[in-house]
């Protein structure tokens, strides 16, 4: 699979630069996810714009990856559908419960803003 993994800051940029992301290629994808996770930056920002084409193996996955994210209080925004991915996951029923925006930019200021309010419930709790 060509990835490639920018880390920023605050998040990992994971770019998938394959037009067709295949059943047979769900287990490395989990293992590319769980590594960004398991490091100290935590949330994850993965751009499908170079992605045509997702079987329902990986929307299953993504799906889970960002379920698993949120219950353990990272964020996990997938941004850059193509049409073809998005109608594949509004067919699945996953999209309106996936966080998604168009651009990579967006997607960096959604992961922020959830830092900030994670710090500022932090802070209230004490």
């Amino acid at each position: 699979m060509n990835v490639k993994i920018d880390t920023k800051e605050k998040f990992h940029v994971i770019t998938l630069n394959e037009p067709v992301l295949a059943a047979n290629m769900t287990e490395e994808l989990k293992q590319i996810l769980t590594n960004c996770a398991q490091s100290s930056v935590k949330n994850i920002v993965l751009n499908l714009d170079k992605v045509d084409q997702v079987e329902p193996e990986i929307a299953t996955v993504l799906f889970n990856a960002q379920q698993k994210a949120y219950e353990e209080n990272h964020s996990f925004v997938i941004c850059g559908l193509r049409p073809t991915v998005e109608e594949l996951l509004e067919k699945e029923e996953m999209l309106d419960l996936m966080n998604i925006t168009p651009t990579e930019s967006e997607a960096w200021d959604i992961v922020q803003m959830e830092e900030i309010e994670r710090e500022l419930f932090e802070d209230g709790s004490e």
